[in-house]
């Protein structure tokens, strides 16, 4: 049986906004596959939390996935909408 993706928003001490499925959380860091950095997002969007709930809009500036990606120091961990997830695979 295969294990379903947790698409999530990943928020930073270091103040990094991140979208990826969940592979690992343990003492502050997490573990995102098929990660991407949201640089910066406009104010339709209104906020972080907007972009775990719709996803990003054509006025975000999103960077490039990778595979892997180990985050330090984890604020909050989002669980995202359908709607977000396909948002954000729109900016992939």
């Amino acid at each position: 049986m295969s294990k379903k993706k947790r698409p999530v928003v990943v928020t930073t001490e270091f103040r990094g906004v991140f979208f990826g499925y969940l592979a690992e959380e343990k003492e502050g860091n997490a573990v995102l596959t098929e990660c991407q950095n949201c640089l910066s997002w406009s104010s339709d969007v209104r906020g972080f939390v907007g972009l775990a709930v719709t996803g990003p809009s054509s006025g975000c500036r999103i960077g490039p996935a990778v595979e892997k990606m180990k985050l330090y120091k984890v604020t909050a961990i989002l669980d995202c909408t359908k709607e977000a997830e396909e948002a954000w695979k729109q900016k992939n």
